[in-house]
């Protein structure tokens, strides 16, 4: 099945009634908490209760739990792909570092849900996709001016975060000190 925007399959789910289109983002919305608090193995009974729809409203939107997981993830993606244009009035360097504090938040609280899905899939391919066309035109920009190194590519820089967004660290300040030492490698350190 086709979207709208010419997506297949979990991209076209999203339902066209007002309704049915309210109780698809109640469930995503409901989804994205209690998969936050409980991981990957979370009721979707309490998915549904805390929706407020019955199983059979989240069974008719998600027919499987991958189903759901995958709707959450690619939106997800999404709100971190559109939040690329909320950071393009920034100056170049302050825009990339916005956005990439972003990712490494989006990556973080992801995790279980991503070890959920088979990362070799359609799917995770045309998420990656989203993500660097994201993501891209802001580290060009930054480099274009100067403030990021000319030997780093953006695939380098995703690689980099994604490895640190798999450490645990015992505060969340700890991984923003961690990310900004990651950050300053990528800088070009200002001429004195």
């Amino acid at each position: 099945m086709t979207g709208p925007d010419g997506a297949t399959g979990v991209f076209a789910r999203r339902p066209k009634r007002a309704d049915a289109r309210r109780n698809y983002e109640a469930l995503i919305a409901a989804a994205r908490e209690v998969f936050a608090e409980a991981g990957g193995a979370a009721s979707l009974e309490e998915v549904a209760r805390r929706a407020g729809v019955g199983i059979g409203t989240l069974y008719r939107n998600f027919p499987t739990r991958r189903d759901l997981f995958e709707a959450l993830y690619v939106e997800e993606v999404r709100q971190l792909s559109r939040s690329a244009a909320d950071l393009t009035s920034l100056p170049p360097w302050d825009a990339l570092v916005g956005w990439l504090r972003r990712f490494v938040g989006y990556a973080a609280t992801k995790r279980a849900l991503a070890e959920e899905l088979v990362h070799d899939s359609e799917l995770f391919r045309t998420c990656r996709t989203e993500i660097y066309a994201a993501g891209e035109p802001l580290m060009a920009r930054a480099q274009a001016a100067g403030a990021v190194r000319s030997d780093a590519t953006f695939d380098d820089v995703i690689r980099l975060l994604s490895g640190l967004t798999m450490a645990q660290f015992p505060e969340p300040e700890q991984r923003d000190r961690v990310l900004g030492i990651a950050l300053d490698g990528l800088r070009v350190p200002a001429v004195r």
